[in-house]
């Protein structure tokens, strides 16, 4: 059967559409600073079949995750017209647990005798699914923002299976109440919940309307064409790389419970219009939260192919369809059950994006930049405001990219498995008890080379009550490397200033601090490309 392009090109854009107004939609209703400022949520619409066709330009670290959430929760649940499920499960399609995930199935106009969108009756396949995922500040567990330094995954918060938080398009009091319960900041989880809500219904009613204007049918095979297309787009790219089998290996500098590094170690193989990822050799799972679960290391290979690929194709799932992960469960990057994986999530996918890129370094050189600063720098704050109510913080500062072969790299931005904003100084310092005290690029952190690295940043928070900060970061004793004969970025740093004197404190750390103390955070830059100048 021919494809006609143009429509194909259509649908692409159509379907992309209806994932970016889905995440408009959450930013303008969420309550909290991490999604209505940093944008710390992904928004995406699927096949009938689970399969992810489209996802608006969000956060990379959950492109391979969030269609196993979608499954999860089809599996586990028979969802029908109005009901949303919800999961945040790392062991079952979630990524960390402050990420909650909404699920909702869409039916076409009238299959259920109504709108399609509450009603009894049968109402058979569904066109597909929607699906929003927010970070949310504050989940419970043992430290506020519920990024803790912990032993095992019950310690980091409150795990939610797929459940029905709707149905038939009434909220559920009972496990809404539950939720409510077990997190520090009540309100603000339950406005940022609404907000999802929102972004999931604008998403069916949006799908909903192709389905009416261009028949379930063409909506169901385009989606179909739309991933096949993905999938040749991504054979033709996988054919232009010599084949060989590439290998890299890279180190967690530590997993802030005395454990010292941990190795990530690949082998990128490719034949033809295949590629193996093979982290055969990984070192084994830690008591600690470094460990990243195989969803995350699933999105770091699709977020490396996807990227190497460009900007034309569609982001979903026919980009997986040549790709084979190989991993050990029980790994670092294939984290087994009661395992903590608060810091996978965020610093061990970045240190997977590096070694893939590392590997493939060797195989295309000319396409492969060198490390970005590999860390999103995790700061978590929370207490309580003058005035006694409590709060939680969260925030990922940004660093520098590396240089590739056709320029310097990039200053003061986030890298890779980020895609957030920082939160501006006037809305952070409207909502929380603390003062941004230094904001500025990090001069001279970035690594020499002909093309040399983008520098970090320095930011430092004054505190105005006493608070529990933790710290999750890496790149504070290896800095990120540089390719071509390019130098290495300059490794961060974690300080706290007390009273005038300064203290360096641990890459991974948990702490009260005192008012009138300032915690600055100085980022990785980027590592060179090529040989400088003498």
């Amino acid at each position: 059967m021919s494809v006609d392009p143009v429509r194909l090109e259509v649908f692409k854009h159509l379907f992309a559409s209806v994932a970016e107004e889905m995440g408009g939609v959450l930013r303008r209703s969420a309550y909290s600073p991490n999604i209505k400022e940093r944008k710390d949520f992904s928004c995406a619409i699927f096949s009938s079949a689970g399969d992810m066709v489209a996802q608006a330009e969000h956060i990379p670290v959950h492109l391979g995750s969030m269609p196993l959430s979608v499954r999860a929760c089809v599996d586990a649940l028979q969802l029908g017209p109005g009901d949303v499920a919800m999961l945040n499960d790392p062991f079952r399609g979630g990524t960390h647990l402050p990420d909650i995930t909404l699920v909702a199935p869409v039916f076409e106009e009238g299959a259920d005798g109504g709108s399609g969108s509450v009603g009894a009756g049968s109402p058979g396949r569904p066109l597909g699914y929607v699906a929003a995922r927010a970070h949310h500040a504050d989940v419970g567990g043992m430290t506020p923002g519920s990024m803790p330094l912990a032993s095992e995954l019950l310690q980091e918060g409150l795990v939610i299976p797929p459940v029905r938080l709707v149905r038939a398009g009434e909220t559920d009091p009972d496990v809404l109440a539950l939720l409510l319960a077990n997190v520090r900041t009540p309100r603000e989880r339950e406005g940022d919940l609404r907000a999802q809500r929102a972004a999931v219904e604008r998403g069916a009613v949006r799908l909903r309307a192709l389905a009416a204007r261009y028949g379930a049918g063409r909506v169901r095979e385009t989606m179909d064409e739309l991933l096949a297309y993905a999938e040749r787009t991504t054979r033709r790219l996988l054919e232009t790389i010599p084949d060989g089998t590439y290998r890299f290996r890279d180190v967690m500098e530590d997993d802030g419970r005395g454990g010292g590094e941990a190795e990530i170690a690949v082998a990128v193989s490719i034949i033809g219009d295949r590629i193996t990822f093979d982290f055969t050799g990984t070192s084994p799972q830690r008591e600690a939260g470094i460990n990243a679960v195989r969803a995350i290391t699933l999105s770091a290979v699709y977020y490396v192919v996807r990227s190497l690929v460009g900007l034309d194709l569609p982001s979903n799932g026919g980009c997986l369809v040549p790709i084979e992960l190989v991993t050990e469960p029980g790994t670092l990057v294939d984290a087994r059950r009661p395992a903590p994986v608060a810091g996978g999530n965020v610093e061990t996918s970045q240190r997977i994006v590096d070694v893939l890129l590392g590997a493939l370094a060797k195989a295309c050189p000319d396409r492969i930049p060198a490390a970005s600063q590999g860390t999103m720098n995790n700061v978590a704050v929370g207490g309580r405001d003058q005035d006694g109510e409590p709060y939680t913080y969260y925030e990922t500062v940004g660093g520098g990219a590396g240089a590739g072969p056709s320029g310097p790299g990039a200053s003061a931005v986030h890298t890779h498995m980020t895609n957030t904003l920082n939160t501006p100084v006037e809305a952070l310092e409207f909502a929380y008890p603390f003062r941004v005290t230094r904001y500025e690029v990090r001069s001279g952190s970035g690594g020499q080379g002909a093309h040399p690295g983008g520098d970090g940043i320095v930011r430092e928070l004054a505190f105005e009550a006493p608070a529990r900060v933790t710290l999750l970061t890496e790149r504070r004793r290896i800095g990120p490397y540089g390719l071509a004969g390019g130098g290495p970025g300059r490794p961060g740093r974690n300080v706290l200033v007390r009273d005038g004197r300064e203290r360096e404190l641990p890459a991974k750390v948990s702490l009260e601090v005192e008012e009138g103390d300032r915690l600055r955070i100085e980022t990785p830059g980027g590592g060179g490309w090529g040989k400088a100048d003498p």
